[in-house]
């Protein structure tokens, strides 16, 4: 059943489960960290992992490889020895990666006041009980 009013109600019904899932991909936290890293132009996987604190190979492999099935970001092999494998923003991607910088920005900006909210006596079960 499709909403009546909001912003879900112009999207037909039909199309909310793969919205749902674009919006869970792109909204995670590493993907939206690949997308916002690889705006400066192609990279290799090490160089990806450089610039991303805390990723673990396994979940950038996988990030990555989710990213190159939506076709957000490119991934380039290059016939060398030793082989190369470059990773850049598709157009797609390019075009999310602004609203991406804008989101991680607005989190950098409000770090000290979330944090502040979060040690606040009760946060956690006030938290807990609204999921």
């Amino acid at each position: 059943m499709a909403a009546s009013v909001g912003p879900c109600a112009s999207i037909p019904a039909d199309h909310m489960d793969l919205i749902r899932q674009v919006l869970d991909r792109v909204g995670d936290k590493w993907s939206m960290l690949v997308i916002a890293v690889l705006e400066g132009g192609p990279m290799r996987y090490t160089d990806v992992q450089r610039q991303i604190p805390g990723i673990y190979q396994r979940m950038l492999t996988h990030t990555l490889r989710q990213l190159t099935e939506d076709g957000l970001i490119t991934c380039t092999a290059y016939a060398e020895v030793p082989p190369r494998v470059e990773y850049a923003l598709a157009p797609l991607g390019g075009g999310l990666n602004e609203i991406v910088k804008q989101l991680i920005g607005w989190a950098a900006d409000h770090h000290d006041e979330i944090r502040a909210n979060r040690s606040r006596p009760g946060a956690a079960t006030s938290s807990a009980s609204r999921t």
